[in-house]
């Protein structure tokens, strides 16, 4: 898996998976499925935020999904919550979106304060409007292969791999990160598609043997910069999932700059997963409001294939 070369024959950069391109095609159907669902039951469905404080790279994540919304005509509801909300509070606020029926989909900001266990999401959610996978049901249903909403970081960390053309079946990939909303849920997501999958962690002992053995890296540490050209195997494909903020700019996992004269590919931070988490989140959406519509609000009804591309899940 390697680069192009230019004309004059010096080495050319990696290639840049981009995330832009996919996501414009994917809102285009989202907004038409909107459309006909308006006609159908007449009205939009509509997408609830929950964000409880301000987490900077949250809030960046969190005005794109708004702007999201607004682009193919989904109503987006801010429930905006101050820091010392307590977690009867937080609670309350998602029952009462749970009970809302024109709410199709609910997303909780992570990451939450201290002060609110995950539980307190978790205990209350409705998983037929978790449309982005964090709710024990849905997180069981991806395990044993069943239908339910997947993370959608995770599910746009593999798509952009696929839409892209790039070769999953029988390559050897690593997971660096082992969050639930990222680093697990990707490797499952990875098996489906038969790569053999090791999953790598922040207690890893030599990281970087593990990584020059990998032909696809995805990373989702949280860690700046952490991963280096030097780690990584050459001509390996590397999905970054990471957003930090270092300098007053969002910034990727893996150091852009080393890994550029080592990969043949790269997902870069800003432009490459970012944009098609969003746009996949609006499926999820979607897909939701009208399973609520049809009266089928209980997933994970049917087996789910070898996973499938954004143009059945749309």
């Amino acid at each position: 898996m390697t680069g192009p070369e230019p004309a004059g024959g010096e080495p050319a950069g990696p290639r840049l998976l981009r995330g832009g391109p996919i996501a414009t095609d994917v809102r285009a159907a989202v907004a038409a499925d909107v459309a006909a669902f308006r006609d159908e039951h007449g009205f939009a469905p509509a997408l609830a935020v929950v964000i409880v404080g301000r987490d900077a790279p949250s809030t960046v994540y969190l005005h794109k999904i708004l702007d999201g919304c607004r682009t193919v005509g989904i109503v987006d509801r801010l429930v905006e919550l101050s820091e010392d909300a307590g977690p009867a509070r937080v609670a309350a606020a998602i029952a009462g979106l749970n009970a809302d029926p024109g709410v199709a989909g609910i997303i909780v900001q992570m990451p939450l304060p201290p002060s609110i266990p995950l539980r307190t999401v978790i205990d209350v959610l409705d998983p037929a409007k978790d449309i982005d996978g964090i709710h024990p049901l849905n997180a069981g249903l991806l395990a044993l292969g069943y239908e339910g909403f997947l993370p959608a970081t995770a599910h746009a960390a593999v798509e952009i791999l696929k839409r892209s053309g790039i070769p999953l079946e029988g390559r050897r990939a690593v997971v660096v990160g082992r969050s639930n909303i990222v680093g697990k849920p990707a490797a499952l997501l990875l098996l489906r598609e038969h790569a053999t999958v090791t999953i790598c962690h922040s207690r890893t002992v030599d990281l970087a043997r593990h990584l020059r053995e990998a032909d696809i890296v995805i990373v989702a540490i949280g860690r700046p910069g952490f991963i280096t050209g030097g780690m990584l195997r050459p001509g390996a494909v590397v999905v970054d999932v990471g957003i930090n903020v270092r300098d007053g700019r969002i910034v990727g996992d893996v150091d852009f700059a080393s890994a550029a004269s080592v990969v043949s590919a790269i997902a870069p931070v800003p432009g490459g997963v970012g944009p098609l988490t969003n746009a996949i989140l609006l499926t999820h959406l979607m897909r939701a409001a009208r399973n609520q519509a049809d009266g089928r609000v209980a997933v994970g009804s049917r087996p789910l294939a070898p996973h499938r591309s954004l143009e059945s899940l749309s």
